[in-house]
C-alpha cells in the first residue's frame, strides 16, 4: 500500500510525469481519514485523478511549492486541521510554542494566515494555474469576518488570497465535481453553480443566475456592529443544505457569492470514503513523532456532524448539524483492519465523532428537517422531532468490543450528557465498560444565563448527570472520573458569574486543573456576541470580557485550590465588591459531601 505522492520520485514510481491535482497543506502528511487533505486526496485518487500532496512547505520562497510541478487541473490549498491563527496564538494573543500537527510538536512550520500565504506563493510559482482553497480556515472566513488577532473586520478570505474558488464544509462532493468538470474541459471561471463553494465576481447580483439573499456588505459591517449581527443572523439561517439560499455580500465593487451547502453524504458514500486504502500512518518524510497522529491512530470515526449547536463551536459551520453515520459493517471492517496493524496493541482509543452518542441519530421529520433554520436540536430543550434511539449505537458498541484482537475499547470523544438521558442502555454500557477511567463532558458553565448564551443545558441537567454517573460507577464498583470542559471569559459572563461557578464547583468538590479562556474564532455565534456586544438572536446587550486583565481574573477564580492564584482571586473578589467571600471560596475544602468517585480531574479542550 503506497502513500499519495509527495515527491517527483514517488510520482515516477507510479509512472506519472505530471499530476492532475496538487494539495498544499499546513499539516504533516498523515495518511489517516482523520486528516482532511489526505482523505480528500484518497477520494479523488479513487476517481482516477492523479493526486499529490505538498506538506508544510517553506513559505519564505516559491521553491517548495514547485516540488511536484504544475498540476493539469488545479492546486488545492488548506491551512490544516486548525485555523492557523488559533494554532499559533493563545487567547491572550501570546505565541504558542508547540504544534501537534507538526513532527516533533514543533511550532513554526506554517505561517500566520497560511491559506493566504500559500496561495500567494503558488501564484508566484505558477501564474495562471487555478487555486481552490478549503479547510476549516477557509470555511470560517468565507464571509467578511471579525478577526480577533487584528481586532478588526477582515474581508472574505477569497479576496485576501485571490483564489479562484473556495470550498467550505466537508469537501468530497464539491471537490469531485470541480475536478470532474475541469477534466471534461470546463474553465474554473465557469464553475459558479457548485454547492459548498464560494467565488467572487464583478457582476451585479441581478445578473447572477439563480436566486440569492444579500447580506450587509463588508463596508457596512465594518462601520456598524448592528449590521454585523444582521449579516451573521442571515448567513447562519441559510446553512440548511435542503433549503438554504445562495448568499451574496458586497466588497466594494466586487461580490462574494456563496452557494448553498453541499447535501449530506449517504451511508453508502460514508462507507466508501472510510474504506479507501489509507495506510493510517505518517508519511516516511516525517522523521519525528506527530502528536496529533499518536492521539488518534487507533481511533475510529463513526459519523460526522453535530446538532448540539454550541455558540462557541465551529462544527455546525463546517461539518454541519446533520449527522452522517457509517454503517455498522463499515465500522467493524475498519476495526478489523486496525487490528492487523503492526503497531496496534489491542486498545481502540475511540469510537465516535464530534459527539460520540450522536451516531445514527437525527431528525425524524423529513419535512421539518428541510425547512429548519436552527443551528442545533438540543437547546433550549431537545427538539420534538429528534430521533435519538440508542439501538444502533448500542449494537455497534457491543459488536466492536467483541472483534477478534480488541482487548479494550474506550470512548474518548465527548458525549452530550443531556442526550444520554434518552439513551439509558448506552449510558450503562459506557460507564461500565468504556470510560477508560475518564469521561469527557462539556458543561462549559454552570450559571444559568451564561450557559444559555453558550446554548448549553445549564446546571440542573449537569448535576443530575453527575449523580447518575457516580451512582452507575458505584454500582459497577469502579472509581472513575469526569473530564468536564469549562470556558472562562465568554461574552455575557462577569466576574460575579465566575465566582458563582467557582462556588458551585467547590460545593460539588470538582477540582479544576485547566480552563479554556474563550477565543473568538471566526464565524461562530459567540464571536458575533464578542464583537457586537449583543446576543444577535435577541438583541439583548451583553457584558464582554475583552481585557486580558478581566479574562485573567475570571479564569483565576476557578483555581481556588491553587495557592499561587490567591492574589489574583483576591483581586477578582475586590473587583466584584465581594471581598468578604474570600474565606468561603479559598478556605478549607469540604470534608464531607460527595464521594471520592465524584472528584474530578479536569483538562482543557485546546481547540474550540
Amino acid at each position: 500500500m503506497s502513500f499519495i505522492p509527495t515527491s517527483r520520485q514517488e510520482m515516477q514510481q507510479r509512472g506519472w510525469s505530471e499530476l492532475d491535482i496538487i494539495f498544499v497543506s499546513g499539516d504533516a502528511c498523515i495518511d489517516h481519514p482523520a486528516f482532511g487533505v489526505p482523505l480528500l486526496a484518497r477520494w479523488l485518487e479513487s476517481r482516477n485523478f492523479r493526486v499529490g500532496i505538498i506538506s508544510q512547505p517553506d513559505w519564505r520562497s516559491k521553491e517548495d511549492f514547485m516540488a511536484l510541478g504544475r498540476p493539469l487541473l488545479f492546486f488545492g490549498v488548506s491551512a490544516g486541521a486548525m485555523d492557523s491563527m488559533v494554532a499559533h496564538y493563545t487567547p491572550a494573543r501570546k505565541l504558542r510554542h508547540d504544534d501537534a500537527y507538526t513532527p516533533g510538536n514543533r511550532h513554526g512550520k506554517r505561517p500566520n494566515r497560511a491559506t493566504v500565504v500559500y496561495t500567494s506563493r503558488l501564484r508566484e510559482a505558477y501564474s495562471g494555474t487555478p487555486v481552490v482553497i478549503g479547510g476549516i480556515e477557509a470555511s470560517l472566513r468565507r464571509f467578511a469576518h471579525y478577526d480577533f488577532w487584528e481586532d478588526r473586520i477582515r474581508r472574505s478570505i477569497l479576496f485576501d488570497s485571490k483564489a479562484d474558488l473556495l470550498v467550505y464544509g466537508m469537501g468530497e462532493r464539491p471537490l469531485l465535481e470541480i475536478a470532474t468538470r475541469m477534466r471534461e474541459g470546463a474553465d474554473i471561471s465557469e464553475l459558479a453553480d457548485i454547492r459548498g463553494t464560494a467565488f467572487t465576481c464583478r457582476a451585479d447580483p441581478s445578473q447572477l443566475s439563480g436566486a440569492g439573499v444579500e447580506i450587509p456588505s463588508f463596508e457596512e459591517i465594518s462601520s456598524d456592529r448592528k449590521k454585523f449581527a444582521e449579516a451573521f443572523n442571515i448567513s447562519a439561517g441559510e446553512q440548511n443544505p435542503f433549503s438554504g439560499e445562495r448568499i451574496i455580500q458586497r466588497h466594494g465593487v466586487r461580490l462574494l457569492v456563496c452557494n448553498p451547502p453541499s447535501l449530506p453524504l449517504s451511508e453508502e458514500e460514508m462507507d466508501e470514503i472510510y474504506a479507501l486504502p489509507f495506510t493510517k500512518e505518517p508519511h516516511p518524510s516525517c522523521k519525528e513523532p506527530v502528536l496529533a497522529w499518536e492521539q488518534i491512530k487507533t481511533s475510529i470515526t463513526t459519523h460526522r456532524g453535530c446538532f448540539g449547536g454550541c455558540a462557541f463551536c465551529a462544527i455546525a459551520m463546517h461539518q454541519g448539524k446533520i449527522v452522517q453515520s457509517r454503517s455498522e459493517r463499515s465500522v467493524l471492517a475498519e476495526i478489523d483492519a486496525l487490528v492487523r496493524k503492526r503497531w496496534f496493541r489491542g486498545s481502540v482509543s475511540d469510537l465516535g465523532g464530534p459527539t460520540a452518542n450522536m451516531y445514527s441519530t437525527g431528525c425524524g421529520n423529513e419535512d421539518a428537517l428541510k425547512k429548519c433554520r436552527k443551528s442545533g436540536c438540543l437547546f433550549p430543550k431537545i427538539c420534538k422531532n429528534l430521533q435519538c434511539s440508542e439501538n444502533a449505537l448500542l449494537r455497534l458498541l457491543m459488536k466492536s468490543r467483541e472483534r477478534k484482537g480488541v482487548r479494550h475499547l474506550s470512548i474518548s470523544s465527548g458525549v452530550r450528557y443531556d442526550l444520554l438521558e434518552r439513551q439509558p442502555g448506552y449510558f450503562r454500557e459506557l460507564v461500565s465498560r468504556h470510560v477508560g477511567g475518564q469521561l469527557k463532558v462539556a458543561p462549559e458553565h454552570l450559571v444559568e444565563h451564561v450557559a444559555s448564551l453558550m446554548r448549553k443545558p445549564g446546571p440542573k441537567v449537569f448535576e443530575s448527570f453527575l449523580r447518575r454517573f457516580a451512582s452507575e460507577s458505584e454500582r459497577c464498583g469502579k472509581r472513575q472520573y469526569l473530564v468536564p470542559y469549562l470556558i472562562s471569559g465568554h461574552p455575557g459572563c462577569r466576574i460575579q458569574d465566575m465566582l458563582e461557578l467557582a462556588l458551585k464547583l467547590k460545593k460539588l468538590d470538582i477540582r479544576v486543573e485547566q480552563v479554556q479562556d474563550f477565543t473568538p474564532a471566526p464565524g461562530t455565534l459567540s464571536t458575533c456576541m464578542f464583537y457586537t456586544g449583543t446576543d444577535p438572536e435577541s438583541g439583548i446587550p451583553l457584558h464582554v470580557p475583552a481585557s486580558d486583565r478581566e479574562k485573567g481574573l475570571q479564569k483565576a477564580l476557578l483555581f481556588w485550590r491553587v495557592p499561587e492564584q490567591k492574589a489574583k482571586i483576591l483581586e477578582a473578589l475586590k473587583e466584584a465588591g465581594v471581598e468578604k467571600m474570600a474565606s468561603e471560596l479559598i478556605g478549607n475544602p469540604p470534608q464531607r459531601g460527595v464521594s471520592s468517585r465524584r472528584k474530578v480531574s479536569m483538562t482543557v479542550q485546546e481547540m474550540q
